[in-house]
Order: structure tokens, then sequence, then C-alpha cells
């Protein structure tokens, strides 16, 4: 099912928690909404679920204007992160609630709910696990068992907010995993909103960065990473440095000298140089560079990460060196930007 968010505002007493959003999400996708609290990505999601009213615009599933209907109506499946699984009911009676509540001639038969409950907890690897409580599940497990339950009735859409917030890192790991192969079997269009971003660029097919009620960037993980759209993208998405600079004829300058960077097509003025921690080349001496003393350093996996400070304003950078090149804690290091992006 395709979904359109279409010129979207909407206000919690005169407050904007978003801005004129549009947004289309293809059928059978997986996409995440991510930003920082605040941005408007649970709103949106409570929007298309029909939790919420848009103050102005419209929302499409498919070619039907769906903004004024209710969940129900528009058959969501929605899954929050705390479970918000029925305590007193069993594993398979969760599943089967939302086949159970049907009324007239929607409701399947009760030997096909039963058939199809049990096989989404198949699917979801609880089988065996069907007579067990809420209480007696793993958090990991909850999960499954609300995913089964918004699966059950063969929603147009899945909803998910913040799906593994409440897990433990290892657990949240196995999940992302989980959840993209039961995405790729059931072929659902889905909607997922997170803060996490190595979850949003290692599940989705295309994420949504939000900030204060706007859409900042759409794309891919390797879109998002790697041409960011915006100041907030960049240093939002990954580690990123910034350095105020100034263009003069087509080269890059910091504070007082030139730093060995072409800005070709760049008019002359002041911007802001934007690279990443891991996106330079270390040089042994220099006549156009950045340089400066280094001021601390920690181990991040296999990399060493030390923050430089350089120039006369002692502006602080962080780069990442291979973990071999030892303790350099106040040395001078010299180094230029390989990749890099420049707002003005």
């Amino acid at each position: 099912m395709e979904v359109r968010v279409k010129n979207i505002v909407k206000e919690f007493a005169r407050f904007p928690a978003l801005e004129n959003v549009s947004l289309d999400i293809r059928s059978g996708e997986l996409i995440a909404l991510l930003g920082p609290s605040g941005s408007g990505k649970t709103t949106l999601l409570r929007l298309i679920a029909g939790l919420e009213t848009p103050t102005t615009g419209q929302i499409f599933f498919g070619d039907e204007d769906a903004s004024q209907k209710t969940v129900q109506q528009r058959n969501i499946g929605f899954v929050f992160q705390h479970y918000a699984l029925f305590r007193h009911m069993t594993v398979l009676e969760n599943v089967s609630f939302g086949l159970k509540v049907r009324s007239g001639d929607r409701r399947p038969p009760a030997d096909e709910i039963r058939r199809r409950a049990l096989e989404l907890l198949d699917l979801v690897q609880l089988s065996g696990l069907e007579t067990r409580y809420p209480a007696q599940l793993s958090g990991g497990q909850r999960q499954r068992v609300a995913l089964a339950r918004a699966m059950a009735v063969e929603p147009n859409v899945l909803l998910l907010d913040e799906p593994f917030g409440a897990l433990d890192a290892q657990v949240r790991r196995e999940l992302r995993k989980w959840l993209r192969d039961i995405h790729d079997h059931t072929g659902h269009t889905t909607v997922f909103v997170t803060h996490d971003q190595e979850e949003a660029l290692e599940l989705a097919d295309r994420v949504v960065v939000m900030s204060k009620g706007k859409i900042e960037q759409v794309g891919t993980a390797d879109e998002i990473y790697d041409t960011p759209a915006s100041p907030f993208v960049y240093g939002f998405i990954g580690e990123s440095n910034v350095l105020p600079v100034r263009i003069e004829g087509g080269e890059i300058w910091f504070e007082d000298r030139p730093i060995g960077v072409k800005a070709e097509g760049h008019a002359d003025g002041d911007g802001r140089l934007y690279f990443r921690p891991h996106d330079i080349e270390m040089l042994e001496g220099c006549g156009g560079c950045l340089a400066g003393i280094v001021t601390a350093s920690r181990r991040v996996a296999g990399t060493r990460h030390v923050e430089v400070s350089t120039g006369a304003s002692n502006a602080s950078v962080e780069i990442e060196l291979p973990i071999d090149r030892g303790n350099v804690d106040g040395s001078r290091l010299a180094f230029r930007p390989k990749k890099w992006t420049l707002f003005r």
C-alpha cells in the first residue's frame, strides 16, 4: 500500500509540531523516521496511523484520502515501544485478538484465526510458547509477539514506534536483522520511528531525517551519510567536524593560511567546512594543511580517535588514526581532509 503525506501541518495548542510536511512512501517499502526528540517523527507516525488528526493537509492510502478515517478504517498494524500486550492473555490470545474483535463478516472463523496466529508465531520464531503469558517472556520475545499481533490483521501499513527502545543493545542488534528478514518475507509497507541512526541506516530502504517539525532529507543510507543535504544532517548522522573557513580564489583558508584543499566553483566568502574523522590524510609536514596539538585520545574498536586543538582560535576537531599509531597525547599532527562538504 502506497502512503502519501501531502502538506501536513500539525499544531498542538498553536505549537507547530509539523510544518508543511510532504512524503511519499512506496508500496512494500521499509522506511525510517529518524531525528532527535521533538523533531516530529512520532507525531508523523501517529498521523499516518489515524491516532492524530492533521491541522491542515492530507494523507492518502493509495489513491484514497484517509485523512479523516479511523485507525480501524485504515487497517493499521501498530507496534509500540513498550509492547502494549494484554497481560491476562496468552501469547496465542494476544496474537489472535485483532481478528477476534472484528465485526460481522470481517471476522474469520475460529479455526482460521488459530491457524493464522500459529503461522505468525512460527514466522517470529516463537512456536511452542503460545500458552505462555507476557510476564513469562523476555523483552525481545514480547516485542516479537507485539509484531505478530500487528501483522495478524493483514494491515495495509505496519507502523512501529521505537520498537527496540526498551531493549538492551545486544537484543536490539539481533532484532534488527530479524525485522529486516520479516519485512522481506511479508512485504508489508512499514514505517518505523527511531532516534538511533545506526538502526535506521542498517534497516531501512530509505531514511527520513527530521528536525524541528520538518523533513531535512530523504534518501538511502548511502545518500544520507555520503551526501548530507544540510548542516543538520551532516552533524546528526555519524561523526563530523566543522570549522569556520573562507574561500579565496578557489582555495579554502582556515584562519591565516590555505589548507591545501581546492574549492573550485565556490564563490569567495565565508563558509563552514564539514568532514568526518576518518576522511583525512596524515602529513609529515605541509605548506598547506590543518595542524594542531593532540589534547585527548580514546580507543574506538580497532581505531584511535584523537582530539586536536587547531589554530589560534583553538578550534577542536576529532580525527581517526590507526591503533598501531600508539600514544599521541601532546604531540603535533598535520592532516588534510580528503572528503569534505562546504556549507555557506
